[in-house]
């Protein structure tokens, strides 16, 4: 391959999204996605939902994919019981970014899984989640921080040895581990902030934070030249 990689980043359905004079059903994905994979040397391709059985074909057109953060896994997926506190559920989304996970594992696509898709990721290995979680999400609609600590010999640790602060923004967190994967990052209080599956299984990263959200572009570099 020669050139920039083409990395794939998931997006979502909005109803009632207002620009200019329309109010329109629009595919959505915050800006700041696309522009960390262009700031890191990759060309963004945005992939709206589409029918789950597309979604090899749409891999096989990828060199690298990234399952954006969003709105809670659906607990059914991971056989649990709603949390009252576990937000309104997203089945299309849901049912279209595990077809993705379940394509890039099988074609060996470099998968990098932000919030939502780290968890995501971990639920189609058959992992389940914490449902609601304390002290990650502070203000409501404001992104946090907060330290996280990479496990030593992980492929998050040969990315960023250290500790360092970083952008956050959730309430659920990964409970079981999904078959295969390990920690390789924790925040101070021990919840699992990064999680990957061993180099002979691919370049497969999930983490917990936001990295579109600050100016560190090293998890973004790596996936970009795992996928070249």
């Amino acid at each position: 391959m020669t050139g920039r990689p083409l990395i794939g980043v998931s997006t979502y359905l909005e109803t009632g999204a207002r620009w200019g004079v329309w109010e329109l059903e629009a595919a959505l994905l915050p800006a700041a996605y696309p522009r960390l994979v262009q700031r890191a040397g990759g060309l963004a391709a945005l992939l709206p939902p589409d029918a789950p059985e597309q979604a090899a074909a749409t891999v096989a057109r990828l060199d690298g994919l990234v399952i954006a953060g969003g709105p809670d896994v659906g607990p059914s997926r991971y056989g649990a019981e709603r949390d009252p506190r576990t937000g309104p559920p997203a089945p299309a989304r849901d049912t279209w970014e595990l077809a993705l996970i379940g394509a890039a594992l099988a074609a060996g696509t470099p998968l990098l899984g932000i919030c939502r898709g780290m968890q995501l990721l971990n639920v189609a290995l058959g992992g389940t989640l914490v449902q609601h979680l304390e002290g990650h999400a502070e203000v409501v609609g404001v992104f946090g921080g907060h330290p996280v600590k990479p496990v030593p010999g992980s492929l998050y640790a040969g990315i960023v040895p250290e500790e360092t602060t970083v952008p956050t923004y959730h309430h659920q967190a990964v409970d079981r581990l999904g078959t295969g994967l390990v920690p390789s990052a924790h925040a101070a209080d021990g919840t699992v902030e990064a999680v990957e599956l061993p180099a002979d299984r691919g370049w497969v990263l999930g983490v917990q934070w936001h990295p579109e959200m600050g100016e560190d572009l090293r998890v973004m570099r790596a996936l970009v030249a795992a996928a070249g």
